[in-house]
């Protein structure tokens, strides 16, 4: 199982796209708040389209509640201050994949603290940072692609086009 970590998301179209994916691949997204919406929010249940009632979501008053929580989870921390590419782990079968709000990522403590098991999705020189949906797909893709695609279906959306 995969397990999306929003820490203090600030906006809302890039939640919903992460549900999205969260739901488009069985992951389980939790949001840690502060928030920087209202899940009520219109443009947020837009950019998740109907997808927000496809995906379990979770919601934590602090990151560390959600680490008590899940004591023996396997935490990975997406930071641009990482060294480690994200895909040189071995990712287990239930993993967080953690992620910080748009403007200034994880707290650099928590990056500090986590140092080895704090990863980053290569860009060229000079990159601020990519947009945080398109960082929370390559990195779920990621854990699937090592897990062979396990229980994603292939063949179920192909169609036939006439010539």
């Amino acid at each position: 199982m995969i397990n999306i970590v929003l820490v203090e998301p600030e906006i809302p179209q890039n939640t919903g796209n992460i549900v999205r994916t969260g739901a488009a691949t069985g992951s389980t997204v939790h949001l840690v708040r502060p928030l920087g919406f209202d899940t009520s929010d219109k443009m947020l249940k837009r950019a998740g389209l109907d997808y927000w009632k496809d995906c379990n979501i979770l919601y934590w008053d602090s990151f560390n509640e959600l680490r008590q929580a899940y004591p023996n989870g396997e935490f990975y921390y997406f930071s641009t201050k990482a060294q480690q590419n994200h895909t040189q782990p071995q990712y287990g079968k239930e993993v967080f994949l953690v992620f910080g709000k748009e403007t200034r990522g994880l707290p650099e403590q928590l990056i500090h603290d986590n140092y080895s098991s704090a990863v980053r999705i290569p860009m060229v020189a000079d990159t601020r940072s990519l947009n945080l949906s398109n960082s929370v797909a390559i990195a779920v893709y990621e854990v699937l692609r090592q897990h062979n695609f396990d229980g994603m279906n292939f063949i179920g959306h192909l169609r036939e086009f006439d010539d």
